[in-house]
């Protein structure tokens, strides 16, 4: 088995269970601000036209098309326009309270604790994130994930975007580490396992729902609970 000091982790979607956690979110909201009797709505309806619309966006983001700002200006807007309730006015803090909202919020995926209380005795643990800067410090600090880590690297702090791979090289330069000595765990193909391969750094894809990708990363688990027969 090959030696690594450094591992990298993702963290919506790989620690920060992000559907759950942003599904409470809107729930809330949708009760909040009646959306239900802006068009007859469910709000699984409500929250299916959020994970497109959102999904869509990000895509858009991570290959630089979108920026932050229009990222959070346009959102909810697509999302009105997709659940047919573009007839009424979105509330004006719809977006900034969603945000909000949402990264106090504390669930991680199974096994995440245990996973890093493991790792965190044999190796030096990091994230490397697309988020944004306050957003995924508050989801570190709500979580309790935070004191896991020893470097934080977003899209915001280095000035890049996985799948690129100078998102890598400022976390290695921080680090004064080598490709070799490092590890990503992520479980996006098209931005964590790219990326890293674009950076010749080794690659963990955490694959839940066993989607089939063209990559082939150095590793595969489908439960997080798999990290610890690997390393």
């Amino acid at each position: 088995m090959k030696t690594y000091q450094h591992i990298f982790f993702d963290l919506d979607h790989t620690l920060w269970d992000y559907d759950q956690n942003v599904k409470e979110s809107l729930q809330e909201l949708y009760g909040k601000y009646e959306i239900q009797q802006m068009g007859k709505l469910c709000f699984e309806d409500f929250f299916a036209a959020f994970q497109k619309i959102n999904q869509e966006l990000w895509i858009l983001f991570n290959q630089g098309v979108l920026d932050k700002d229009s990222l959070r200006k346009v959102r909810f807007k697509k999302i009105f326009s997709l659940a047919r309730i573009d007839s009424h006015p979105i509330p004006a803090s719809l977006e900034e309270e969603f945000v909000c909202i949402t990264s106090s919020k504390a669930k991680v995926l199974p096994y995440s604790f245990d996973v890093l209380a493991y790792l965190k005795r044999k190796y030096c643990l990091h994230v490397i994130t697309n988020g944004f800067n306050e957003s995924q410090y508050a989801k570190l600090s709500a979580s309790g994930l935070h004191g896991y880590f020893d470097l934080i690297v977003t899209s915001e702090s280095s000035g890049y975007r996985k799948p690129d791979k100078r998102i890598f090289q400022y976390a290695l330069e921080k680090l004064k580490a080598s490709p070799s000595d490092c590890l990503m765990i992520g479980d996006n193909p098209d931005s964590d396992i790219l990326g890293a391969q674009n950076a010749s750094i080794d690659q963990m894809y955490y694959n839940p729902g066993d989607k089939e990708i063209t990559l082939r990363p150095t590793y595969t688990i489908r439960c997080l609970s798999e990290i610890k027969t690997i390393l």
